[in-house]
């Protein structure tokens, strides 16, 4: 009896182990599918061209993948830097700022007397403009001067790195707007740090800020501001000259303001 039950439970083992050994065996096959070389025989033209069917069709994740096995396999082709640049834009596209961010970083720095060199530094500012515009400051109604302003700082620097390099570049116009919105966005930003200071009565360091603004972001519909804010703080301070100079600044440049009047 007692061997009986002994046979019983060995076979009854004997099974389990067969089941795990067959569905081990079944994952292995499954993997080694799933691991099948899709470029096997494909020529570098071939993969390229693959490539950018996938950038025209949107499947960007494929297209990277497309961009990065390319890279790999045929590092020294004529469509090397081809596949370097297409693959910063697969990575822009696919929503992956910090794959883009270095991809164009390593064009720029393997790359630097290429014809298409630009378009690695104009990326570079989209990337970071995007990621200072997000989906919540663009469809809700946010305050963006009130975010941390170092991704539009970034996004700013990039595209003034464009415009400095390349100035005859075909991406320099569009680098030029964007320009404009992040330099107000940045002077929104600056003006509250002087209310900030000014509601705190730290009116030295909020004269300091406006007069700031005044210098380096000239032509931003902050100015009229920035002026009363430094005509209030001298006052506050006792410094009756420079805040008569600010005032004199403020009636000559905005002579309508309700800046003006507030200060008056």
């Amino acid at each position: 009896m007692v061997m009986v039950l002994l046979l019983n439970n060995l076979s009854k083992n004997q099974f389990r182990i067969g089941m795990v050994l067959t569905l081990l065996a079944v994952l292995l096959v499954t993997g080694c599918k799933g691991d099948k070389d899709i470029y096997k025989g494909m020529s570098a033209s071939e993969i390229y061209a693959q490539a950018e069917q996938n950038v025209a069709k949107e499947k960007y994740s494929q297209a990277a993948k497309d961009f990065e096995a390319l890279e790999a396999r045929y590092p020294y082709s004529e469509y090397s830097d081809k596949a370097q640049l297409g693959l910063i834009n697969a990575y822009y596209k696919h929503n992956e700022p910090a794959l883009a961010m270095s991809a164009a970083d390593r064009f720029i720095r393997m790359n630097p007397r290429h014809p298409q060199v630009d378009y690695a530094y104009y990326l570079k500012g989209l990337v970071k403009f995007d990621e200072n515009y997000t989906f919540a400051f663009r469809y809700l109604p946010l305050d963006k001067s009130a975010r941390d302003p170092s991704t539009a700082q970034e996004s700013f620097d990039a595209f003034k790195e464009l415009i400095d390099r390349f100035p005859n570049s075909q991406y320099v116009p569009d680098a030029r707007k964007r320009m404009v919105f992040l330099r107000n966005q940045l002077a929104h930003h600056e003006i509250q740090v002087v209310d900030y200071y000014m509601k705190r009565g730290a009116y030295l360091s909020a004269a300091n800020r406006a007069n700031y603004i005044v210098k380096h972001f000239e032509n931003t519909d902050v100015i009229p501001r920035a002026l009363a804010a430094m005509v209030q703080a001298y006052r506050k301070l006792g410094m009756q000259e420079l805040a008569d100079d600010a005032l004199k600044t403020l009636q000559r440049n905005f002579p309508e303001s309700a800046e003006l009047k507030s200060v008056n």
